[in-house]
């Protein structure tokens, strides 16, 4: 994190700060990116990074955000997609070129890509 100099730093990041919640409280959907030393070996950079191009293209609002290792590096790439009122879905060796099918199901036609999946939390 940046070091805050001034007031107006202060403010800006309070902003970016109630501008990111608010698109989580109105969209209700987080993705998340492993990020461990395992995922970036993996190729996970570059799936966050299609994941940031496909959800822009598609004018999608999600909070995108990176976790570390969660001891499942053979399944590396990781990605958790978390709707309001969903179970999380983890999906497993996620490639870049597989991110457009995996936004079209999972996001907009609301089916889990079942082929893919490694696991599942209950909704909360």
């Amino acid at each position: 994190m940046p070091k805050i100099k001034s007031l107006d730093d202060l403010r800006r990041i309070r902003e970016e700060a109630q501008q990111d919640l608010r698109v989580r409280l109105e969209t209700g959907t987080r993705i998340i990116v492993g990020m461990g030393t395992c995922g970036i070996a993996a190729g996970a950079r570059d799936v966050m990074r299609a994941i940031l191009e496909e959800l822009d293209r598609r004018k999608i609002d999600a909070h995108v955000e990176t976790v570390g290792c969660i001891g499942m590096c053979s399944c590396e790439p990781l990605v958790d997609i978390e709707q309001a009122g969903h179970a999380r879905v983890t999906y497993r060796n996620i490639k870049p070129d597989m991110v457009p099918r995996l936004i079209e199901e999972h996001l907009i036609n609301g089916r889990v890509v079942e082929e893919w999946v490694v696991g599942r939390l209950p909704a909360s």
